[in-house]
């Protein structure tokens, strides 16, 4: 038989039995289709995850308190948890040559107000450095200038506390309060959007560190100089482990801390959190995978159940071929194609739907990112063919061994 006659009455058989031959192949569309869903979103949410964490610094540092202000329920003091000083960050600057940026900074959540409209929001008490070394960029009018360290009232707005004050206006030159404490707007930031752990980094104010000192924290009775963080850069990332060690055995001299002592602080690596955290989501896309990929074994299987059913069903049909000349090879053939039409047919089908289901799910989900990969939808299709071959042999080949003569006498 030629391979259009094994073909055509391949297409004969599955269509007198459609029904069947249609919910057979709907294992397999479920599968195809669960494959790509779950890993475009998979591979989606590793890119973003990626691009964001990039957006942290490979060549940063943070350092903070050790713990929390609240230790065993008991609330610390101030200069018990504001342990850091604007003297470690000079030390930092003069005493370790490969630090390229540092900034300390403090933080806080208040009020913003302007004129009948406010917002609550997240700020941040700033040294020069700062934006450069956390990648945030001026969208309109200017960043802080060298006076305004001096303690002045002044203010730049993150987009979100933008938006939420002046609409589609930028603010520039307007005098919101934080607080209690009147300040005047002098810039605002471009937007970064959602972080990698679901926070919204445009919604924060920045103001110069000293006014945040005395203005925003003026009541908590700070330490002289004192910082909440230290952030810094280096100018080569092969330096980061280096610098790291440098700057903990520079602050343990400075704070006293006695060998074997536990710090007062810690130090973050970013490089290492973006390692571990994409290291995370990729073992996530693979365990996506298996589960689809599994389902997609369960529809081979019914496959091959299926196939095994039809052998049965058709034994004098096989046996009638048989002994009219057909050989086993062409009884072989005829039923493989049959499988192969069910998987392939169940995989185009699936194909369609993955992707219009991936696409459905970011249309109707946009804080969830999709990304489609030709590759992804070719191993699909490789897969789904594959899925008929290695399930529908096994029938066929069951039905290629029948005795013609015991075939007819059933």
């Amino acid at each position: 038989m030629s391979f259009i006659d094994v073909l055509r009455t391949a297409i004969f058989a599955l269509r007198g039995n459609w029904m069947r031959s249609a919910l057979t192949s709907l294992g397999v569309i479920i599968g195809i289709a669960a494959v790509i869903v779950m890993v475009s979103v998979g591979q989606g949410t590793q890119a973003e995850i990626d691009r964001q964490l990039a957006g942290l610094g490979a060549q940063k540092l943070d350092i903070g308190p050790q713990g929390s202000r609240n230790m065993g329920g008991v609330r610390m003091s101030a200069s018990s948890f504001f342990t850091l000083t604007e003297g470690d960050i000079e030390a930092i600057r003069e005493e370790v040559p490969e630090v390229e940026l540092v900034s300390g900074s403090l933080r806080g959540g208040s009020q913003v107000v302007f004129a009948e409209t406010n917002w609550s929001t997240s700020w941040q008490g700033i040294q020069p450095d700062f934006l450069q070394i956390n990648g945030w960029q001026i969208a309109n009018g200017a960043a802080f200038e060298a006076q305004h360290f001096n303690g002045e009232k002044v203010v730049i707005l993150g987009e979100t506390v933008r938006r939420e004050l002046f609409g589609e206006g930028t603010g520039i030159g307007e005098t919101v309060r934080i607080g209690r404490t009147n300040f005047s707007v002098v810039g605002t930031l471009e937007p970064k959007g959602m972080s990698g752990f679901g926070r919204d980094q445009d919604d924060v104010v920045m103001v110069p560190l000293d006014t945040a000192r005395r203005r925003l924290l003026g009541s908590m009775g700070l330490p002289p100089g004192a910082v909440m963080d230290i952030s810094l850069t280096v100018a080569d990332a092969r330096d980061l482990a280096y610098v790291q060690g440098e700057v903990e055995l520079l602050l343990r001299q400075r704070h006293r801390i006695d060998p074997g002592a536990a710090d007062d602080f810690q130090v973050r690596n970013v490089a290492q959190l973006v390692a571990t955290r994409t290291q995370t989501t990729r073992q996530m896309s693979w365990l996506l995978g298996a589960v689809a990929t599994i389902s997609l074994i369960v529809g081979g299987i019914g496959i091959m159940n299926i196939m095994l059913v039809s052998v049965t069903e058709r034994i004098k049909e096989i046996g009638l071929r048989l002994a009219v000349g057909a050989g086993p090879s062409d009884v072989r053939r005829q039923f493989l194609a049959e499988a192969m039409l069910l998987s392939l047919g169940g995989g185009v089908l699936g194909i369609l739907f993955g992707v219009a289901g991936a696409l459905l799910v970011g249309h109707f989900n946009s804080e969830l990112p999709i990304q489609l990969n030709s590759r992804v939808i070719t191993l699909a299709a490789a897969f789904s063919v594959a899925t008929g071959l290695f399930f529908g042999y096994y029938p066929a080949r069951k039905a290629s061994q029948l005795d013609p003569i015991e075939a007819l006498r059933q």
